[in-house]
């Protein structure tokens, strides 16, 4: 299996782990009524409940821009080094959003986008 297969696999267990950031520590929370907790909390738990919905929103792309790229036959460490760095920018923009740090996430989510487009870039 390659980096890029393995980064895929990251960045799909990263919504979980935001779940959970947001969910740890907090004795209101209520499993029979989980979104309605999410619509109740603030701060950080809210930022980060966010992070998880804007995650699992950027995996679908970035999976297909990996196995595209892997099927194309682009260069495996060029596929690895770029998918290396969507995962780097993702973490970098989850912690901007837990820290309400908003113009600098909003550079690594650009971030993130470009990575997807450059393999399809080496893909071609």
């Amino acid at each position: 299996m390659t980096i890029a297969f393995w980064c895929v696999l990251v960045a799909a267990i990263m919504p979980f782990m935001l779940a959970g950031v947001s969910k740890i520590g907090d004795s209101s929370f209520n499993n029979r009524r989980p979104r309605d907790w999410y619509e109740s909390v603030t701060g950080y738990r809210k930022r980060a409940w966010w992070a998880q919905q804007n995650s699992f929103e950027a995996l679908p792309f970035f999976a297909a821009a990996v196995i595209i790229a892997h099927v194309a036959g682009a260069t495996q460490g060029t596929i690895d080094i770029i998918a290396i760095l969507f995962i780097a920018a993702r973490l970098a923009f989850a912690g901007c959003y837990l820290a309400d740090l908003h113009l600098l996430r909003s550079v690594f989510w650009i971030l993130g986008l470009a990575c997807c487009v450059a393999l399809f870039i080496v893909a071609a």
